[in-house]
């Protein structure tokens, strides 16, 4: 008994991480087609690299394990896993790769990682991005983290009694409830209450077009009497569709910057060129006869030609030409000329 008190001890110690991921990204395409969303580098670094790198700066608790919930082998391949075990080894932490093969929900998703479902755990679905103080109530049985927003029937809310405590969740309201959005990152004490929660949903039978939602296992937990608080975030950045990625792009170089990230990989070749800050220039560009900046990204191997460049995102091993572009999101191995006012690129087009 002894033994086992210990051993609940020392897993109390570590903080576990579950990151779901598993969709395809549709509003996202072209630039899904080909890398999925959650890796889709912004400034140079992959979404999902960059959600959970903050998180495990904000936590006071060494991060063990890393769960990853990915999609069909055929799509989020060798590549994908390579990528996701080598951001879990920087943080000091272990990767355990799930697969969710049908899209049955968020509460599913988190299921399929059901064996590391143990102890205090943060879940944090990788489609946005964020800067935050994710500070732990330890009165609390769980956090979920929100942000303010100016028309709350967008989105999923949370809904408060006087003593500060989360009592609903209410998807999409019609009539006012608050105007703190969920953004999709919660913390469990002892995650396995959720996942006990999650077990009785699962076992219910779906109707068509139903899911099995993360929003029910919390919602049980509260019925039993367990205590969520609201944390807050001090930036919450979407990567919805290519213009939205524009404008989180453009925030992301800002804090960047602001946090004295260098940003220029000392690789580049600038020749005859202005850099407007911010900008992130990656490993081997190579820019000439050209102004580039302010808000924008070059990929590794991207080349700028006789071009002025402003608001854009551009990947890796591109080459742009002859042009004025601005508010432009452009993927890998795409050469370009031409005179647009808004630019949305897959990988492997040649436009002229």
């Amino acid at each position: 008994m002894e033994q086992e008190v210990l051993e609940a001890l020392e897993k109390n110690k570590h903080m576990r991480i579950i990151v779901p991921m598993a969709g395809r990204g549709s509003r996202l395409r072209p630039h899904s087609l080909t890398v999925p969303k959650p890796l889709l580098p912004i400034a140079g670094v992959p979404i999902v690299h960059q959600l959970v790198k903050e998180i495990a700066k904000v936590v006071s608790q060494p991060i063990s394990d890393i769960a990853f919930i990915l999609g069909d082998p055929a799509f989020f391949g060798t590549e994908v896993e390579t990528s996701l075990s080598s951001l879990a080894a920087t943080l000091g932490a272990k990767a355990h790769i799930f697969r969710q093969l049908e899209p049955l929900g968020t509460g599913h998703a988190i299921m399929c990682a059901e064996t590391l479902l143990e102890g205090p755990a943060v879940v944090a679905y990788a489609d946005t991005l964020i800067r935050a103080n994710l500070q732990l109530d330890p009165e609390a049985d769980g956090v979920i983290w929100v942000k303010q927003v100016p028309d709350p029937t967008a989105f999923g809310v949370v809904e408060l009694n006087d003593a500060g405590s989360i009592v609903n969740l209410v998807e999409k309201p019609q009539e006012f409830v608050s105007d703190l959005a969920v953004i999709g990152i919660y913390y469990f004490k002892q995650i396995e209450v959720l996942k006990a929660a999650l077990q009785k949903v699962i076992a219910q039978k779906l109707n068509p077009g139903e899911e099995y939602q993360i929003n029910e296992g919390i919602l049980a937990m509260m019925a039993a009497g367990k205590v969520f608080k609201p944390g807050q975030v001090k930036h919450w950045m979407d990567c919805g569709n290519p213009k939205v990625t524009l404008s989180t792009h453009q925030k992301i170089l800002g804090l960047k910057t602001a946090e004295n990230e260098v940003l220029i990989d000392p690789s580049a070749l600038i020749e005859n060129s202005q850099i407007i800050p911010p900008c992130y220039i990656g490993k081997g560009v190579k820019i000439s006869n050209s102004s580039v900046g302010p808000h924008v990204s070059l990929g590794a191997g991207t080349q700028v030609r006789d071009a002025q460049i402003k608001n854009c995102l551009i990947q890796e091993n591109t080459q742009i030409e002859e042009t004025t572009l601005e508010n432009a999101m452009i993927g890998n191995h795409v050469r370009y000329k031409g005179k647009p006012t808004f630019v949305s690129i897959g990988d492997y087009s040649e436009i002229y």
